[in-house]
């Protein structure tokens, strides 16, 4: 029996995920915004009631990138914030491209610095250590694995917190995949929580 090609085995991985990725934002578009926002709810209720969230101090969300439909965490955010918890959102560094998380001031006051979401001040303090990263995705499988836009910012930076932290992956239940291909690097998160159901690693 001949052997399998790694690099070939790879290529189709790449290629694989790529397809799905255009899929999965073709399906998300097609949500009218009342269906974004009502799953979206439904989402912010199932985290609220985890152990994970209720004991964390330092949490790390996202902000939704506008016009791709993305699970809306501000409302929950805000939840978080009025409880006494800090609440960080992801900031890349335009020089190094390297993802982080800080602690804005203002969450109103974050700005689009043209990759569609709202990020930070760089003055604002950067996590050096958090309880809880919820983490978007454009697809999921129940093994934790998720299909992100392909730049690796999350999968890089994971491990610099997880563990001890704990890695949420949430989307919506349609973006559920039987199996999400991996590829060098992919990093999959503990816990992967829809509007209607939830996995953990």
């Amino acid at each position: 029996m001949d052997e399998f090609d790694p690099e070939a085995v790879k290529i189709l991985a790449y290629r694989a995920k790529n397809e799905l990725r255009k899929r999965a934002r073709a399906l998300r578009n097609t949500l009218p915004q009342s269906a974004i926002t009502e799953r979206s709810a439904k989402i912010q209720s199932r985290l609220a009631n985890l152990p994970q969230i209720q004991a964390a101090n330092r949490l790390a969300l996202f902000w939704p990138i506008e016009g791709r439909n993305e699970v809306d965490l501000r409302a929950f955010a805000k939840s978080l914030q009025n409880r006494g918890a800090q609440v960080a959102f992801p900031s890349i560094d335009p020089e190094t491209r390297l993802m982080t998380f800080r602690f804005p001031q203002i969450a109103e006051n974050m700005e689009e610095r043209g990759l569609g979401f709202a990020e930070p001040a760089y003055t604002d303090p950067e996590a050096t250590e958090l309880d809880v990263i919820i983490v978007p995705a454009l697809g999921l499988d129940t093994s934790g694995n998720r299909l992100g836009y392909g730049a690796g910012y999350y999968d890089r930076t994971l491990p610099r917190f997880c563990p001890p932290a704990t890695s949420i992956a949430v989307g919506f239940d349609f973006q559920l995949l039987v199996e999400v291909p991996t590829t060098e690097g992919d990093v999959p998160v503990d816990i992967v929580l829809t509007d209607e159901r939830m996995f953990t690693r």
